[in-house]
């Protein structure tokens, strides 16, 4: 990397001609005590780190929302947009909040409140430029205000013109950039020199002239900015230099960049309100817990609106962002429909392994405008156990795991070539269509065996027993993962009182949170369960709720005693029923 330099009455020239900021950037955030104590460290010689610029190129420039910088500050002020035909646009990466500090030094204001004072009172405000001191010697201590900030010169942010006396004469800062060249400051000395209070000793005398030649020397002669200028067309390589050189202060991620140039190019409202708001009302208002985010609300525009579904910015091009905002109704209401149903099957932010896996589902009910799956008919009835059946298999399968773009894209393009077919969801074709290099996308024998071990609380757990069923009516009803065989039954206490040999106590403790000894049951009939004792509940179901459960008619291994054995009898039957699922045989 080859880093430049300039002074700053140059670079100074050139912003809001040249030099520009971006959308992604954040407000301007510093104090008055940090403008001044960046314009006295310039002044000791220190450095005030490096800045780093984009050079856009011009095809760009109508993608991009690009501001000006501030020069008078307020409370509230936000940066006006920039006109920047006919110009060559350099952006400010890194630099921001230094940049607009040395504009507000030298050529703005600072709006400063009054002690006392409410923030929301507009008088309470007052525009203040910054002024220099030429009396105070920067080798002496100064008064106690400069002393806790650190600060040797004086510099002061006054709302007007303040008084000279032989103790201070004051030099608004901003007015060295009209003397640029020796033989100007030169004249400004002698100028000075002769307004100075016939009080004044000749050594401030010398103290002004040589403090003008160090303020001349900082603006004018050194060559303080140091920065690299990223020539990149990629605006993705753009922001993931930001993210990277953006250190300091607040963190941003790469996503939230995106947002911010989003929310530049939205028309009506804020984007940033309308994403953040939804993703609220979608995690809390359901009445299930959720886990969506704003990644996933813009990639699911992506997807919805037809474009390139890689979450890169240059995706979200102006014609995107239009086509996004003008379908966002449609595109909300499809993310909400699909969680509904979701959260209907007991899917929700506990075991939903891969928000990606959603998408399919999604583009699927945007082209479907008013279907939930959750009605009485029987294309809902079918259609909703077609889509629980894929949704299942690809999150226990991890098919949307890895190279989930590419996934993603073949998704989609199977549903689409599937509309021609019907309003059915072509759970067969996305089977086939995403087995990319062998990978499998349904349960094959391997993985019922790995399902045989999940436990009790893992997240995948819930997903396995959710196959299992068939008939339920879920109907928003919450279902709870069950032990069969209660786990105070295995408790090791309890275990011991019955004088079982430690071997066996390991081996029952070893079994009881396996999934062939969980079930799922409507939460009232788990709290029933619960509120009995485990032989009468377990002697008192019929033989279709046994059928239903998997639970053989062998009451010899209905006892925590024999937990291990009917675990094993349990996840023959559970074999059986997910192996027919596939139309695979049964191993024993």
């Amino acid at each position: 990397m080859s880093y430049s330099t300039s002074t700053i009455g140059h670079l100074l020239a050139d912003v809001n001609h040249r030099y520009f900021l971006p959308a992604i950037q954040r407000p301007y955030v510093w104090t008055a005590d940090q403008v001044v104590m960046l314009i006295d460290s310039l002044m000791k010689g220190y450095p005030i780190s490096s800045f780093m610029f984009w050079a856009v190129e011009e095809d760009l420039k109508k993608e991009l929302r690009i501001y000006n910088f501030i020069e008078h500050w307020q409370p509230g002020k936000q940066n006006p947009v920039a006109s920047t035909d006919g110009r060559n646009i350099i952006l400010v990466l890194d630099g921001q909040q230094r940049l607009t500090s040395l504009q507000i030094a030298l050529r703005g204001s600072f709006a400063e409140k009054a002690k006392y004072k409410r923030h929301s009172n507009p008088d309470a405000w007052t525009e203040k430029t910054l002024y220099l001191d030429l009396l105070t010697d920067a080798e002496e201590p100064g008064e106690e205000e400069d002393i806790d900030l650190g600060i040797s010169y004086g510099l002061r942010f006054h709302a007007h013109t303040p008084r000279n006396d032989y103790r201070h004469h004051w030099f608004r800062l901003g007015d060295i950039l009209n003397y640029a060249s020796e033989e100007q400051l030169y004249a400004l000395i002698s100028r000075t020199l002769a307004e100075l209070h016939q009080g004044v000793t000749p050594f401030q005398r010398d103290l002004v002239a040589s403090t003008l030649r160090r303020l001349h020397e900082v603006i004018w002669i050194e060559e303080n900015i140091n920065y690299y200028t990223e020539t990149a067309g990629s605006v993705d390589r753009v922001l993931d230099i930001f993210v990277r050189a953006n250190d300091g202060g607040v963190k941003l991620s790469k996503s939230d960049l995106m947002m911010s140039m989003i929310t530049s190019k939205w028309h009506e409202g804020s984007a940033r309100d309308e994403v953040f708001g939804f993703v609220d009302h979608i995690n809390k208002s359901l009445g299930v817990p959720n886990a969506i985010n704003k990644d996933f609300v813009l990639k699911s525009c992506l997807v919805l609106c037809g474009f390139d579904v890689k979450y890169n910015v240059s995706n979200f091009t102006t014609e995107a962002i239009r086509t996004i905002e003008r379908n966002w109704a449609a595109i909300k209401d499809a993310i909400e429909r699909t969680f509904r149903f979701l959260n209907s099957l007991g899917i929700s932010k506990e075991n939903l392994s891969s928000l990606n896996a959603v998408l399919p589902i999604t583009w699927y009910l945007f082209h479907l405008p008013g279907v939930t799956l959750r009605g009485s008919s029987e294309f809902d009835r079918q259609n909703a156990r077609a889509v629980q059946r894929w949704l299942l298999n690809s999150l226990l399968m991890g098919v949307f795991a890895g190279t989930s773009d590419r996934t993603i894209a073949r998704a989609r393009d199977t549903l689409i070539a599937a509309q021609g077919m019907g309003r059915d969801f072509p759970e067969e074709q996305l089977y086939d269509a995403l087995a990319l290099g062998g990978r499998q996308t349904r349960l094959d024998e391997r993985a019922i065996e790995e399902l045989l071990e999940l436990k009790y609380r893992k997240t995948k757990t819930f997903l396995a027993l959710s196959l299992l069923y068939d008939d339920i009516d879920w109907g928003g009803t919450t279902y709870h993962v069950d032990h069969i065989i209660p786990q105070d039954h295995a408790n090791r206490r309890v275990l011991m009182a019955r004088n079982l040999p430690e071997h066996r106590i390991q081996e029952i403790i070893g079994a009881v949170d396996r999934l062939a000894n969980l079930q799922l049951l409507p939460a009232q009939e788990n709290m029933e369960k619960g509120a009995i004792s485990f032989d009468a509940w377990i002697t008192g179901r019929s033989d279709a709720y046994r059928d239903r459960h998997l639970i053989s008619y062998k009451p010899d291994l209905w006892t925590a005693a024999q937990l291990p054995e009917f675990v094993q009898d349990r996840a023959r039957l559970i074999r059986q029923r997910l192996s027919s699922k596939v139309g695979r045989e049964t191993v024993e």
